[in-house]
């Protein structure tokens, strides 16, 4: 069973292990989100979605003031922190 999600921790989980400004974290991750959440799901009801996909989309944001490695960087930090926090895995 998942456990819900602490915005404020996860902002500043990726904080602490990217040096990022939390305010720039916290705009990437609603950008992803949204992004995530208007993708189409396949027959089977799954949504494949492409990380650099996500990071181009980020990129192209006027309010973003991150280095595509940065972005890239606070991406992998909070996939690793939902891992831990058993909110994800990586699908097949």
């Amino acid at each position: 069973m998942s456990k819900p999600l602490n915005e404020q921790e996860l902002i500043q989980y990726i904080a602490g292990k990217t040096g990022a400004d939390p305010t720039q974290i916290g705009l990437v991750l609603k950008i992803e989100d949204t992004y995530i959440n208007k993708a189409k799901a396949n027959a089977r009801g799954e949504v494949d979605i492409d990380v650099d996909d996500i990071v181009d989309h980020i990129m192209k944001q006027r309010d973003v003031n991150l280095d595509e490695m940065t972005v890239e960087t606070i991406l992998e930090t909070e996939m690793e922190y939902l891992i831990q926090k058993g909110i994800a895995t990586y699908g097949d």
